[in-house]
């Protein structure tokens, strides 16, 4: 079996991750770094041992061999880059979220479809075996029809000070930098883990939140003005009504993940600081009425991450989950936030 050569576009923090779980994989070999920031891009090959190093993804491509690229831009650049990589034949595995809205992230499933090769967006907790089993549970029957869906996204760190001199940090605050706040950094997360079970959101009211972090809202170049808080009422194409939030001021809660579906058989509960390889089920006796246990631990059998998937849809030709249509999806879902927000109503999506 043949190894897929990849090259990693972007340095920064999560290209750290990539180049880790990448080199895990035998029949994948890393061949080339790219970050604008040339001193970067050096620093990051010798780091994780790859032997070159570029500042132009453009010059990557026609200078080196390759089969495929991740995409770890700022948020901004994954269209254009990933597009340019998909025209120039290559498999392309993006961070999330896919794009800055609907329409660019429309234009990259287009891109992906014309060439015909593997596309994925990281959506990195469909890792979890919790999340895939209890996918396959609601798929089955296995908790009746659903009635109800709680979930929510929990981080602490605007809780503390330490973010301040963290560009890392700093940018996700900052829409001038690219970002699309809380919703779009780890908002796109959750509406995934509580869609990809229940199926797509038709309707929504979601309000948005940026409150008070540093004096004027700025800390040197960064202008915080993106959201920090999103609370999202949703409708889901199959008549389910559900609560969807996410926050970085949820003290106590360093990066939470929970998810509660509620059916008329049973009630299944995913929380990543209990376990992310079980979930919780609590079956409806027949002929009780009232129903409050006992709760179920059930253990899930590993499943392959998104890095593993990607390199073995390359070298098997079948393309996996999560792609480019099914980022767009969600990116869907981010735009009509932003839409209620602005509008201060309900909106389809």
């Amino acid at each position: 079996m043949k190894k897929v050569r990849l090259a990693i576009i972007g340095t920064g923090g999560m290209a750290n991750q990539h180049a880790r779980k990448f080199k895990e994989i035998k029949q994948c070999e890393l061949v080339a770094a790219v970050d604008v920031v040339a001193g970067k891009a050096q620093k990051f090959a010798a780091d994780h041992d790859i032997p070159r190093a570029f500042t132009d993804a453009g010059e990557m491509l026609r200078q080196c061999e390759v089969d495929a690229v991740s995409v770890v831009t700022p948020d901004l650049y994954h269209a254009p880059v990933a597009i340019q990589c998909l025209k120039a034949g290559k498999h392309v595995l993006c961070e999330k979220p896919l794009a800055m809205n609907h329409a660019e992230a429309q234009k990259m499933v287009r891109a992906a479809a014309a060439s015909k090769r593997i596309n994925m967006v990281n959506l990195s907790y469909r890792d979890w075996s919790c999340i895939q089993a209890v996918a396959k549970l609601v798929r089955d029957g296995g908790i009746g029809e659903l009635r109800h869906v709680e979930a929510h996204y929990a981080q602490s760190w605007l809780s503390g000070g330490g973010w301040k001199d963290q560009a890392w940090m700093l940018w996700r605050l900052s829409t001038k930098h690219g970002s699309q706040g809380v919703l779009g950094d780890i908002g796109v997360h959750i509406v995934d883990f509580a869609t990809y079970p229940v199926g797509s959101v038709r309707k929504l009211y979601s309000q948005l939140k940026t409150y008070p972090k540093a004096k004027g809202n700025r800390v040197g170049e960064y202008q915080l003005d993106a959201n920090d808080t999103a609370f999202l009422s949703v409708e889901f194409d199959n008549g389910v009504l559900g609560s969807i939030y996410t926050s970085r001021w949820s003290c106590g809660h360093a990066n939470r993940l929970y998810l509660k579906i509620f059916g008329t058989k049973a009630t299944v509960e995913i929380d990543s600081e209990v376990a992310t390889d079980a979930y919780r089920i609590c079956k409806q006796k027949k002929g009780e009425i009232w129903q409050s246990g006992p709760w179920m631990t059930v253990k899930c059998k590993p499943t392959p991450n998104n890095y593993q998937r990607f390199i073995t849809s390359i070298l098997t030709g079948k393309q996996d989950q999560p792609d480019f249509k099914r980022g767009a999806e969600v990116q869907k879902v981010l735009d009509a936030c932003f839409e209620s927000e602005r509008t201060q109503r309900p909106v389809k999506v």
